[in-house]
């Protein structure tokens, strides 16, 4: 073949190769753009505490529910990199003990449950979650139950919550909920009212009590 008509069919080539791998980095970046909102909209209350209030409990449980006549508290707390991570301890009553930690992934968000006992230790079951599920929206995102927290579930002989799915919605300054599904029916959701911030709760057990809130 002739080089001179080789040349220019090369750089077709290469500009083809290019044009590739450019629209690969905005299918990326469109897909990840909903994990980046929802950060942003949770990260826009950083330093505020609101008040929850459960909205669907089922099946109701048949022992005692930790949850029932207790104040719900979400306080926006972690915040030293908000594009990266935000902290939201969630109180309940007197009990101190969980954070949801949102962290933002290659591909989309994780969340995890950062469960502690009043002396800071880690819980035995503890920084379970999942990544959230794609393509979410900037609204709602899911997180089904990774196989980390699967493996600990099992062994902890918690069978039922090996199939949990986790979500959580922000409508932007209204309200914030959190979600937890199974396929078995249970159903569980606290909304949080963001149009009313609350006294800001103690630090969560485990937080560095000298902390910025």
């Amino acid at each position: 073949m002739n080089m001179l008509r080789l040349i220019p069919m090369m750089g077709l080539l290469a500009l083809a190769g290019c044009d590739g791998k450019s629209r690969h980095v905005v299918s990326n970046e469109v897909a990840t753009a909903p994990a980046d909102a929802f950060l942003a909209s949770v990260a826009a209350h950083c330093g505020k505490a609101y008040a929850g209030e459960i909205v669907e409990d089922n099946p109701v449980a048949t022992g005692p529910a930790p949850f029932a006549g207790k104040r719900l508290v979400m306080h926006v707390r972690g915040c030293e990199d908000t594009s990266r991570e935000v902290r939201i301890p969630f109180h309940v009553g007197d009990d101190h003990s969980r954070t949801w930690v949102l962290s933002r992934t290659e591909h989309g968000l994780r969340l995890k449950h950062d469960h502690r006992h009043e002396d800071g230790s880690p819980d035995a079951i503890t920084l379970y979650g999942g990544d959230s599920k794609p393509p979410g929206t900037a609204e709602r995102q899911q997180f089904p139950a990774d196989t980390d927290s699967v493996a600990m579930f099992r062994k902890a002989d918690m069978l039922a919550s090996t199939h949990n799915t986790w979500a959580m919605e922000i409508k932007p300054d209204e309200e914030f909920v959190y979600e937890l599904t199974r396929p078995d029916g249970r159903r569980f959701r606290v909304v949080f009212d963001l149009t009313r911030p609350v006294a800001l709760p103690p630090a969560p057990w485990g937080a560095d009590r000298s902390a910025a809130p």
